[in-house]
């Protein structure tokens, strides 16, 4: 197991570039169940559970051209699922990952069976399958829950166009039921939809392998079935949540850079929450030049779903927070439990009080390197930004939460002018 031993006070400069998305990418994967051909995805990032995809893929009967068990040859890999013949995602391969819910909408549509273990990933708040479930219920699925896994099947005529409404917004069932939907009989309206650009993403690529979806960027979803979808290639969307941390890096350690390939329409809320902090931004062409100023103001934010503020976003905010001049309230909507940063920011010397889902944070002079342990992916990002503006050494246990969603974040850092050291802990 590894960990992060981080020197404090390093201003940054240079260039980076921002990888694919995770969160686009894991759902694309997913998507190449469907075609009758392969589907070649490309800006892809070298991740822990782009990885694990790649094997439960490969476990159904899929040939998936992925790296080896670190890497992800020239970030692009080809999927053929020609060959599916075990609709199975079992818990031991997908016990870390919560995308593993991905596959039972595709499965469904493409063979009208699947058994599906319950999905892990970050225990930072309910995420109920439910959702999923009740959706797939409404097109003709049945459902079978015994010993964690979800066994499901579909009539002799296969999914059926059915009209959804989510009681709650949820970005990973809006995923679901649009891959089910592309190859399902009749018409599927998918109303209080996810709006997220990964949303998006998926639904571009669905519509270039010949599916017929309309409504993208809106909370109405309208698809038509067809009988069959095609192979394509597509290009991975740059990751938003990368390109805000890095943005938040610069922030609290000071300097310039350049974020390449920066997804300007998807980070609309951020860039203007992140001015309001003081932050200089610049837009050039599809670059984004960001240059810290002399002092960070105090800025309230409250987590909501797309276009609002991310969530994904809110641990990387309020370590920028604890060195802000003034005090700032940001508020949780999103997940119950996403304020288990704390304690680890206190450690560092932050003033951090919470009230109910809001934590008040009140900006110090300066924050002192401590030893530190990462509960989830987003926190684990927000101690290795906090631990850039602390003075002297702070050490990150339990990295691995930070390398499922960032390709080579200590990396990039470095190149920037960080002083990070990945060590065996």
């Amino acid at each position: 197991m590894d960990k992060l031993i981080i020197e404090g006070g390093q201003p940054l400069a240079g260039r980076v570039r921002i990888s694919g998305a995770k969160n686009a990418a894991l759902p694309l994967m997913a998507a190449a169940i469907l075609p009758e051909e392969p589907l070649k995805l490309t800006n892809l990032p070298a991740l822990g559970d782009l990885l694990t995809m790649a094997k439960l893929l490969r476990f159904m009967g899929g040939r998936v051209s992925l790296g080896g068990s670190r890497l992800i040859d020239e970030n692009q890999a080809e999927l053929d699922l020609t060959g599916l013949n075990r609709p199975e995602a079992p818990h031991e391969m997908v016990k870390t990952m919560r995308a593993s819910a991905l596959v039972l909408g595709p499965l469904l549509a493409r063979l009208g069976r699947a058994k599906v273990s319950m999905p892990g990933g970050c225990a930072i708040g309910v995420r109920p399958i439910d959702l999923h479930l009740k959706a797939l219920r409404a097109m003709g699925a049945v459902f079978d829950l015994s010993g964690g896994d979800i066994v499901a099947r579909t009539g002799r005529g296969g999914l059926k166009g059915a009209e959804i409404r989510f009681d709650t917004v949820t970005v990973t069932g809006t995923e679901n039921l649009m891959m089910a939907a592309v190859l399902a009989k009749g018409r599927t309206v998918i109303a209080n939809a996810a709006r997220e650009p990964e949303v998006t993403d998926t639904a571009q690529a669905l519509l270039a392998m010949g599916a017929k979806i309309e409504g993208l960027d809106t909370d109405v979803l309208t698809i038509d079935g067809v009988s069959s979808l095609s192979g394509t290639s597509y290009r991975v969307m740059p990751d938003r949540i990368e390109a805000g941390t890095f943005m938040a890096a610069v922030a609290l350690a000071g300097g310039e850079i350049i974020l390449e390939d920066f997804p300007h329409d998807a980070l609309a809320t951020v860039v203007a929450k992140f001015r309001e902090t003081g932050l200089d931004i610049t837009p050039i062409g599809t670059d984004l030049n960001v240059k810290a100023r002399e002092s960070l103001w105090a800025s309230d934010v409250t987590t909501q779903t797309y276009p609002g503020f991310p969530t994904d976003m809110q641990a990387q905010f309020m370590a920028m927070m604890t060195a802000a001049q003034g005090t700032s309230l940001i508020t949780e909507t999103i997940f119950e439990n996403r304020f288990m940063h704390v304690s680890e920011l206190r450690r560092l010397g932050a003033d951090i009080t919470l009230e109910g889902r809001t934590a008040v944070v009140k900006g110090v002079p300066t924050l002192s390197g401590a030893p530190l342990t990462a509960s989830d992916l987003r926190a684990s990002a927000g101690l290795v930004l906090a631990a850039l503006a602390a003075r002297g050494e702070s050490q990150l246990l339990r990295v691995y939460h930070l390398d499922r969603g960032y390709e080579g974040l200590d990396r990039k850092l470095n190149n920037l002018g960080a002083v990070i050291r990945r060590v065996r802990a």
